[in-house]
């Protein structure tokens, strides 16, 4: 696997930092050990976690409740659970690159 995508109880864990703000959602490549993702919501009242949320379930083919923060709420790095196999999970993230 990659430093940003691990195998985790039914599904996937996968290491992101965010830029919310941006112009457009998009995947940016990678930043350190994170994915990165860039969305278009500000950091205003869970906007732009709902965003990336939202942009990460339509990339990965997955319904919203499917996908879901574990880690850093209030923080740009984040780590995300999603009920989907860490291949393919990484073959639709990098393939929207």
């Amino acid at each position: 696997m990659t430093d940003w995508l691990r195998p985790a109880a039914e599904g996937v864990e996968i290491t992101l930092h965010i830029q919310p703000g941006a112009s457009r959602c998009e995947i940016a490549g990678l930043h350190g050990d994170a994915l990165r993702v860039r969305v278009t919501a500000r950091a205003v009242e869970g906007a732009a976690n709902a965003a990336l949320l939202e942009f990460l379930a339509q990339c990965l083919g997955l319904q919203r409740r499917a996908v879901r923060i574990l880690r850093g709420e209030k923080s740009r790095h984040k780590s995300v659970w999603a009920a989907i196999s860490p291949d393919d999970a990484k073959r639709r993230l990098m393939g929207t690159t």
